[in-house]
């Protein structure tokens, strides 16, 4: 399906958020709106998002991706995931004026952009579904805990290493130090419940009665961070196992789904998603 892009100047307060629209010439009544992750921008890293705005627009699904204020081409001053739901409101709310045949949206998320949209998705009767990759859910334990269960297992079993050790160019007392340091964030208490960021992500998965689009990639810490912490309780797993919750695995994906054929699997599983329910 033939469709334009479009740059867009969206405001939100006193500010000018800048955006690019993927309008398709027939759009679909339900179109994604993606929040950008990390320090990145509308594009993503190696255009990943923008990637995804066209596979998605070229299967009548409008798509607008935009910069975070203090982020790219936006004004403001820079500002965390936790603190962007002004913006997500704003760029929701161009959107509609935008595509009047827009009805619904679904929010897609990469790390920290995927926990950006659990903040605030219950908000507004607008967003009907969310696709969340590799989810941000940060702990110094819960990071210490995947790093020894994946890097540490993986680093083993590595040729490299051992040739390393055979030669004697392998720095094990700097590995030891590290390793022990490891060892000890793994076993510290976690945070208050009702104030630690994997606490905070659980309510407000749980007060969304939406579509869910679960992806994580085999081969990052912070997948596998977020699959330990999804598998941890009775009430994480009873959250996961809603009729309403698709989950995907991407064995050997990075965290940005960097290579050609893991991008365009993400893309597949989006647009499959986004226009089944």
């Amino acid at each position: 399906m033939h469709f334009e892009e479009q740059a867009q100047t969206i405001v939100c307060g006193d500010q000018q958020l800048i955006g690019v629209l993927a309008r398709p010439t027939q759009p679909a009544t339900r179109g994604v709106l993606i929040i950008v992750g990390g320090p990145q921008y509308r594009a993503g890293s190696h255009r990943q998002f923008t990637l995804l705005a066209r596979h998605l627009a070229g299967r009548g699904v409008p798509v607008l991706r935009f910069d975070y204020r203090g982020m790219g081409d936006s004004d403001g001053d820079s500002r965390s995931f936790e603190d962007v739901n002004q913006d997500v409101r704003a760029a929701i709310d161009h959107f509609f004026a935008s595509v009047s045949q827009l009805r619904e949206v679904a929010l897609w998320g990469l790390c920290d952009g995927a926990s950006a949209a659990l903040f605030y998705a219950a908000q507004d009767a607008r967003v009907r579904g969310l696709a969340l990759l590799n989810p941000w859910a940060r702990t110094e334990a819960g990071a210490a805990q995947a790093t020894l269960k994946h890097y540490y297992r993986r680093r083993l079993l590595q040729p490299e290493l051992w040739r390393k050790l055979l030669a004697g160019r392998f720095d094990a007392a700097a590995a030891w130090r590290s390793l022990r340091v490891l060892l000890a964030a793994s076993r510290q208490a976690m945070p208050a419940q009702d104030q630690s960021l994997p606490a905070r992500l659980y309510r407000g998965w749980q007060a969304f009665n939406g579509p869910v689009l679960l992806m994580l990639s085999g081969a990052d810490l912070t997948a596998r961070e977020f699959a330990a912490l999804a598998d941890s309780t009775p009430e994480w797993r009873a959250l996961l196992a809603r009729d309403v919750t698709t989950r995907r695995e991407l064995a050997g994906a990075d965290h940005t789904c960097s290579r050609a054929v893991w991008r365009d699997q993400i893309a597949d599983w989006t647009s499959d998603w986004v226009r089944a329910w």
